[in-house]
């Protein structure tokens, strides 16, 4: 480009706007939008809500019983999908806090179970009322998805969360049928693998949810320090888990190098199937770059873009935004570009920062053909289909073709 493209700055949609329609939008996107009207008194070290200033966010004040009750009234009109889980708590135009801090929180979620057909799921570091919260597990079997966010109950602890639950309150929250799934991470040596075991001994059935935090921007340098840290550590710790063979079913979660590598046969396919030209510019983040470079070199012309908007390590080509795709641009005069980057929940063909498609092309003057066989939907599937610790030791941390990846370089 011979002169700087604009930077692309999102529609402001909710300017002026009473917070219901932030409680909407919430809604329209399957959250059950409570606030506690201020931010989350928790402060964990590794919160990705440090830094929410790439999307507009209007929080509501915190949710009185009348909010509830206009709540309620609107999931009820809308028609029951068996397979969906409402999950508690706005984050797209609210920020994401702990709801459970809320005095109202457990008597709602009560209220949502006894008064809807629909299904619930909420993410907490351990603050609900036991035996309050085993209780309602057997009372309404199968329409709980209770994820618990262990995050670590080693020497990092304190250091991470000061705020945080007790260990001790924790492994009562474990002890009984509520939890579906605890997730806990490597930042050391015998982190991650110690927390299996404590957490395995206590409860059989709930799933280990593993792996190790990708730093954004908006973290302490110390914090990222440390998640770095732990991805050093995560094979070692991933095969003490594996060799372990607990009961419990394990799950693991890591950066998306990891599970490009992991996907790459179904990648190369939906990239054949594209049936793209040798000179067709394709956008992508840099874990498939990595993959399309090495399995189908010179079949197109991959557009390696980081992840600048959040920045940190994020390497996931659905959390791409159109700034970051502008600030690639050379003499590009057609780009194809995922639909899963304007798949959001932002709105129609926005991305997570809220830019629109139109603007995108309209400011840069490029051209864009949309892949629509790389959606939302595709992407996630790929995400947990090999998501097993399974899978992650045996077909990445024990194949000598995974160390060769992940040295490939990334283009300027």
């Amino acid at each position: 480009m011979t002169h700087p493209l604009p930077m692309l700055e999102p529609t402001l949609v909710l300017k002026g706007k009473d917070y219901r329609e932030v409680l909407k939008r919430e809604l329209d996107a399957g959250k059950i939008p409570i606030s506690l009207g201020k931010n989350c008194p928790v402060k964990c070290e590794f919160c990705y809500e440090m830094d929410h200033s790439y999307r507009e966010t209007l929080d509501p004040p915190k949710t009185t019983q009348d909010d509830w009750e206009f709540i309620l009234n609107y999931v009820n009109n809308i028609p029951t999908d068996p397979l969906q889980f409402w999950c508690l708590g706005g984050n797209e135009y609210m920020e994401w806090t702990d709801l459970f801090l809320h005095p109202k929180a457990m008597e709602w979620v009560e209220d949502f179970l006894k008064y809807t057909d629909k299904n619930i799921q909420f993410f907490t570091v351990g603050f609900v009322h036991v035996p309050k919260i085993h209780q309602l597990a057997e009372r309404y079997p199968g329409r709980i998805n209770f994820e618990l966010s262990v995050i670590t109950m080693g020497q990092y602890r304190q250091r991470l969360m000061p705020h945080a639950p007790s260990i001790k309150h924790l492994q009562k929250v474990l002890d009984g049928p509520a939890v579906s799934s605890a997730n806990f991470y490597a930042f050391d040596e015998h982190t991650m693998s110690k927390d299996a075991e404590a957490i395995a001994r206590i409860n059989q059935k709930c799933v280990l949810w593993m792996g190790c935090l990708t730093p954004v921007r908006g973290l302490k340098e110390d914090t990222m320090a440390l998640m770095k840290q732990g991805r050093k550590h995560l094979a070692v710790e991933a095969e003490r888990v594996y060799d372990a063979g607990y009961p419990n079913l394990t799950t693991i979660h890591t950066e998306a190098y990891v599970t490009a590598f992991l996907n790459r046969k179904r990648i190369i396919s939906q990239f054949d199937a594209l049936e793209l030209g040798k000179r067709d510019t394709i956008v992508m983040a840099g874990s498939v770059y990595k993959i399309l470079s090495t399995y189908r070199k010179n079949r197109a012309r991959y557009l390696y873009v980081p992840n600048t908007m959040l920045g940190g390590d994020s390497d996931c080509t659905v959390l791409l935004t159109f700034d970051d795709i502008r600030l690639r641009l050379t003499d590009e005069k057609t780009v194809h570009i995922p639909k899963c980057i304007m798949e959001s929940g932002r709105g129609t063909n926005m991305d997570i920062a809220g830019v629109t498609l139109e603007e995108f092309v309209t400011k840069t003057r490029v051209g864009v053909k949309v892949l629509h066989k790389i959606n939302t939907r595709f992407a996630n599937a790929r995400l947990y289909r090999n998501g097993s610790l399974q899978n992650f030791v045996e077909d990445y941390v024990r194949n000598p073709q995974s160390a060769v990846y992940e040295a490939l370089p990334l283009t300027a």
